[in-house]
């Protein structure tokens, strides 16, 4: 394996039948060495699509054994990957509020963002942002897997 090729790709995608309603996410994890994959996928009976979104990267992250690693997240969530990269830093420094004041109103979801961040710091991560529903491969699978998560719960 090479110096710049990650120690793991994990796909990623959340879904939410009525939003907030019940919902599902998946992840598929991939090992590009060796092409090894795991697949993982739950659910919740009343959440939002954006809880699924961060849930599905924060469940793939939990599964993994070994720290520090070069993990790169492929997702379709703008939400999940501009947070990561652009929005987090500045929440952090305004104590995960968003806005600098005192007064302003806490960062939505704030508990799963904060579980990311603690997890995410742990590995040297890379992002990429694919197009749902545009034929990507695993993109495809985990949107299928999470939508069959949201049955067990109706």
């Amino acid at each position: 394996m090479s110096e710049s090729e990650p120690d793991v790709i994990i796909y990623t995608d959340g879904a939410c039948s009525g939003n907030p309603g019940p919902g599902g996410w998946a992840a598929i994890l991939v090992h590009p060495g060796t092409g090894k994959r795991k697949t993982l996928a739950g659910g919740a009976a009343d959440t939002t699509n954006n809880r699924m979104e961060l849930t599905a990267p924060i469940e793939a992250i939990k599964a993994l054994t070994k720290a520090p690693l070069r993990i790169h997240l492929v997702s379709d969530s703008e939400y999940v990957l501009r947070g990561l990269q652009e929005w987090m830093k500045g929440w952090i420094a305004n104590n995960w509020r968003r806005g600098k004041k005192h007064n302003a109103p806490p960062v939505k979801n704030d508990d799963l963002w904060k579980t990311l961040h603690e997890l995410t710091n742990k590995h040297e991560m890379s992002y990429e942002h694919v197009r749902g529903h545009s034929g990507h491969e695993e993109n495809e699978m985990c949107d299928k897997l999470a939508v069959e998560q949201i049955a067990q719960f109706r």
